[in-house]
């Protein structure tokens, strides 16, 4: 009688969670789906009530490809999230098997110093950043779009805590062969990161391709615009077209979503893996 009635104890609580998952769904997909609906309706359309377009139309798509320079945006968002994700690899990485592998006086305080930086968010120290990227001369260029950016101590604390779960016995055996610590790093610890690196690629990939309040600040050159900021700026030269809007949103956002859903799994994996250990 007892196990019966924990099995439909246990089916309740599952068909709960269940309902309470269903909804959460429905909550974060849609706003993507009224978004699309509304880059395939027409003017006219715009504000009714119907999710599904009556008459779906793809002259906003080619309006926002043709009519404005939105392909030099996409570029130059493309061009910035690439450069950031490939820099902060290289240096995360090295930064990352450092304070995880070689014994160094400080280095608990430097890594706590970077952690640190977790509790200050970028509206706390824009105006100081700014005054600096304008000191070194890198307002209005790529080179103040990309250097800040660079720096995550997100990254280097998961490649650590990466590391840190790596077997010892591989960095003694290259030791007993000659190796030294770059040739460690470069032939030992990087083939065994690939897991991780991917992921952090594609986070940190994602996060400068959504990037908006950096970019709005150092750049004023519109030929330097990202998609985030081009947007924003949709909003306000056609405030009563939100087809436009919601279709250059709908074209920004759907080559991420794709690229998540195909990775997600291996994002999961990299960050439970190296989140369990101390």
């Amino acid at each position: 009688m007892s196990t019966n009635l924990s099995r439909s104890q246990a089916n309740v609580v599952r068909l709960v969670w269940m309902l309470v998952a269903a909804v959460l769904a429905v909550m974060a997909i849609f706003p993507l789906l009224y978004m699309l609906s509304i880059a395939f309706k027409g003017p006219t359309e715009v504000f009714k009530s119907n999710l599904i377009p009556a008459k779906p139309v793809f002259d906003n798509f080619v309006y926002v490809l043709t009519e404005v320079p939105f392909w030099r945006y996409l570029i130059n968002t493309f061009v910035i999230s690439a450069v950031v994700t490939v820099v902060a690899l290289f240096f995360h990485t090295m930064a990352g098997y450092a304070l995880a592998r070689l014994r160094f006086p400080g280095r608990e305080v430097v890594f706590l110093a970077m952690f640190s930086t977790f509790l200050v968010s970028l509206p706390v120290i824009i105006v100081p950043l700014f005054i600096l990227v304008r000191s070194m001369g890198m307002l209005n260029s790529y080179a103040g779009l990309i250097v800040p950016a660079v720096f995550n101590a997100f990254g280097i604390f998961l490649l650590r805590q990466y590391y840190l779960s790596l077997p010892k016995e591989l960095e003694e055996a290259a030791v007993i062969d000659g190796a030294g610590y770059w040739r460690i790093y470069t032939s030992v610890i990087l083939p065994l990161s690939r897991p991780i690196i991917a992921a952090l690629a594609i986070l940190f990939f994602l996060a400068n391709w959504n990037s908006f309040l950096w970019p709005l600040t150092v750049a004023s050159d519109q030929n330097l615009w990202v998609v985030q900021v081009a947007i924003a700026n949709f909003k306000s030269q056609y405030a009563a077209s939100w087809n436009y809007t919601m279709a250059a949103s709908t074209i920004v956002a759907v080559p991420m979503l794709v690229l998540f859903v195909i990775f997600q799994r291996q994002i999961m994996d990299s960050i439970k893996t190296s989140g369990l250990k101390g």
